[in-house]
């Protein structure tokens, strides 16, 4: 019998192992809640938080403190505006990526 890994193990594996991917999830995470998917946008980004940062880092570097960030991005989380936004702000800065909102098509 094949020995199971949970797919978050899998996320986490190939996120450390794989620049490109990590950013890939970073994008698909933002680009997900900004369609207006925010409970599978904050499901991408906490498995990002999870596989790079981590909770604990993440409200040292941001002020928040760690179990508030973990509740924003739970299933019944509700982040104000500018938590989110400083969160993804830090997350673009450590992972030198800087996101633009464009305009598509109508």
């Amino acid at each position: 019998m094949p020995l199971m890994r949970s797919f978050k193990e899998l996320v986490q594996r190939h996120v450390a192992e794989d620049p490109a991917y990590a950013e890939a999830l970073l994008r698909e995470g933002i680009d997900t809640m900004l369609s207006g998917d925010v409970d599978t946008g904050k499901a991408i980004l906490r498995d990002y938080i999870k596989a790079t940062i981590g909770f604990e880092k993440l409200g040292e570097a941001t002020g928040a403190p760690p179990k508030s960030l973990i509740r924003m991005f739970g299933p019944r989380g509700n982040p104000q505006a500018r938590n989110l936004f400083n969160v993804i702000g830090y997350l673009q800065k450590r992972a030198g990526v800087e996101l633009h909102v464009m305009a598509g098509p109508a």
